[in-house]
């Protein structure tokens, strides 16, 4: 019987150190980490290999609930997968173990105030984000692209696609930029003005 433990933090900015020693503490024989959101199941590839490589009567270990989870779907989901195979589910800082019909009960409780706490953490950026633009604070995310440079380009008769070539940006957003300005993009080689 293998013991894997999966640890995994949101941001690269952050340390998986606290996770990974609580996981070897406990006698994990593998602990696969990763860096990546929790709010989906998609591009965790190493929470995927170790459900993959699990075998009946084999266990997977999370510090914590949400570190597998943030949604009771998505938990739901990787249970279904675990029990189909016949891997049970432990969690640490939790009294999880859904070996027992009691950690199972317990589980699905948590997972439901692991939802509720990530929809709340999004009402309250929401609210920020409507206060912050009432007030004139909150001006979004800054330009990536520099449309006076894209101006003066279009100025001196380049058209959309060599200035998407020379800024290394997309020439969607090089008319989207010059939609409505006097400059209009023209079309190369044709020296008239097209729309996307």
């Amino acid at each position: 019987m293998a013991i894997y433990g999966y640890a995994r933090v949101s941001s690269s900015s952050q340390s998986l150190a606290i996770q990974q020693e609580a996981l070897e503490a406990s006698g994990c024989d593998v602990i696969r980490s990763e860096k990546v959101t929790g709010t989906k199941l998609e591009g965790r590839s190493e929470l995927e290999t170790i459900i993959q490589f699990a075998r009946a009567g084999d266990s997977i270990t999370v510090t914590r609930i949400d570190r597998l989870a943030r949604s009771v779907a998505d938990l739901a989901a990787i249970l279904a997968r675990l029990e189909a195979k016949g891997v049970s589910l432990r969690v640490l800082e939790q009294p999880v173990d859904t070996s027992t019909a009691a950690g199972r009960c317990f589980l699905q409780m948590l997972s439901v105030f692991a939802e509720f706490e990530t929809a709340i953490r999004r009402e309250r950026q929401l609210e920020g984000i409507a206060k912050a633009k009432v007030e004139g604070v909150y001006k979004g995310r800054k330009a990536t692209i520099d449309a006076e440079r894209i101006k003066a380009l279009a100025a001196q008769g380049m058209g959309a696609t060599a200035i998407a070539k020379e800024l290394k940006v997309g020439r969607a957003s090089v008319y989207r930029l010059l939609q409505g300005s006097d400059q209009s993009p023209r079309a190369e080689g044709s020296g008239i003005g097209r729309a996307v």
